[in-house]
């Protein structure tokens, strides 16, 4: 185990953001390794979680449980040990604090009382899922948990559309199916992407229609899943896009406007389609 930091290289008190990996042990970065070694209370949502992660890296240092339900209780104990120069690393199961994990109240209070909140940047489920589905490119609107039932589910879904963007959420896997069914009962051609599992041993990406996935996907899987939903309105697979007629678009008016016209027919973001016709032949 590695020692308690020295007096003489104490860093000065704030709450430190940490993102932790969301499933991989190996992905971390050297300064969120850094900071957990410089902390002096890692406040964390499932301590025996947390001492997994520290044990791994050889890191002993305390911990303090902060989840859901004492969070609101633990922001004032978090601002005075801040103010009183403790430097304190918020951590939670997997991936970034305050996002979708509990967190946000803690940042709140401490920088409502002037006190610095620094964080870092790490691993998300959510950016390497719109990675792996090929929607992105262009943003993305993020869902959080779709909220229950499935009907309620693919209403908000509805609602986000709004946006013209591809929608992300996260969502368990016994809720799946029958979300994949509610949503594909009004979009059944609309392409999405199950992400399971992602950076671990049995990591999966399933791209297809809604009303395919909903059969795939008809008994619920194991693991962690993140959902992205292709821009509404999208005709196609993103990979369906014709590469000749884009490219003779392309001869006529230019490469970006052919791509800007090529996005707003087919949902596909527009810098995808730019890099598709300006590829070496």
């Amino acid at each position: 185990m590695v020692s308690a930091v020295p007096e003489s290289s104490r860093r000065p008190g704030a709450l430190v953001v940490c993102p932790t990996p969301i499933g991989n042990l190996s992905d971390v970065t050297l300064r969120l390794l850094d900071e957990l070694r410089c902390a002096d209370v890692v406040a964390c949502e499932d301590t025996r979680r947390t001492r997994i992660l520290l044990e791994r890296h050889g890191i002993s240092v305390p911990l303090l449980a902060v989840h859901e339900h004492n969070e609101a209780a633990r922001a004032g104990e978090m601002v005075e040990r801040v103010r009183a120069g403790e430097r304190v690393a918020l951590a939670t199961d997997a991936g970034m604090p305050a996002v979708s994990d509990p967190g946000a109240r803690i940042v709140a209070a401490v920088a409502g009382a002037g006190l610095p909140v620094t964080v870092l940047p790490g691993p998300s489920a959510v950016t390497a899922a719109v990675a792996a589905s090929g929607f992105g490119g262009g943003g993305f609107v993020f869902a959080g948990f779709l909220p229950r039932p499935a009907a309620r589910a693919a209403a908000e879904v509805r609602r986000l559309d709004a946006s013209g963007l591809p929608v992300v959420a996260f969502e368990s896997p016994q809720r799946l199916p029958r979300t994949l069914a509610a949503l594909a009962e009004g979009q059944p051609d609309r392409w999405a992407a199950v992400c399971r599992e992602l950076s671990k041993l049995h990591e999966q990406v399933e791209r297809g229609r809604l009303a395919d996935l909903a059969q795939a996907f008809a008994a619920p899987p194991k693991g962690e899943i993140t959902l992205v939903l292709a821009a509404a309105g999208a005709a196609a697979d993103p990979a369906e896009v014709p590469e000749d007629a884009l490219a003779e678009l392309a001869a006529a008016v230019g490469a970006r406007q052919a791509a800007a016209l090529a996005s707003r027919l087919t949902g596909v973001p527009r810098n995808r389609l730019y890099r598709a016709v300006k590829k070496p032949s």
